[in-house]
């Protein structure tokens, strides 16, 4: 899937294709225009920006559309459905995630020119959420948590009162 970023062997593949369209020296490979080259992996990375674009916008964006991820992935959990509590660590995987995936991607999308002057906006975005996340991320899981708590009771307790008007 042209979104998938877990799979490492198809980010290694992105990766060297990236290296290869935008190398200082000319491709080698007749069959092959630098300009084709270059245009299907923008192409790509443009793909790829579009998945995690809410990381590359202002501060509130980026909170809103990472708090609604957390609440289906805690939700996943309660219901038996992920193995593991992503609560435990979201905090330093949002920060993984930022070091190791969306600045890198912003980098090049800023070295590339796709966005014109746009693309040192989204590179700033990015490393600003990152650090304001490094700053505040670790209170806003405990605030996703009690959120995610308190909806909970809430959907019990209608659950519970709509039982009683059926009996």
């Amino acid at each position: 899937m042209a979104t998938d970023i877990v799979d490492k062997e198809l980010q290694a593949l992105r990766k060297a294709r990236w290296e290869t369209a935008f190398a200082d020296t000319p491709i080698q490979d007749p069959s092959l225009s630098s300009d084709d080259c270059k245009a299907t992996i923008v192409i790509e990375h443009l793909i790829q920006a579009s998945d995690v674009s809410h990381t590359m916008q202002h501060w509130h964006i980026y909170k809103t559309w990472n708090e609604k991820f957390f609440m289906e992935c805690y939700a996943a959990y309660e219901a038996g459905r992920a193995d593991f509590d992503p609560s435990k660590n979201w905090y330093k995987g949002e920060i993984g995630f930022f070091d190791f995936y969306v600045i890198p991607l912003a980098k090049k999308l800023d070295s590339c020119g796709v966005f014109g002057v746009s693309s040192h906006e989204y590179l700033n975005y990015a490393q600003s959420n990152r650090d304001e996340w490094a700053r505040e991320g670790e209170g806003i899981v405990k605030e996703y948590l009690a959120k995610y708590e308190e909806m909970a009771k809430q959907q019990q307790s209608s659950s519970s009162s709509d039982h009683n008007d059926i009996a």
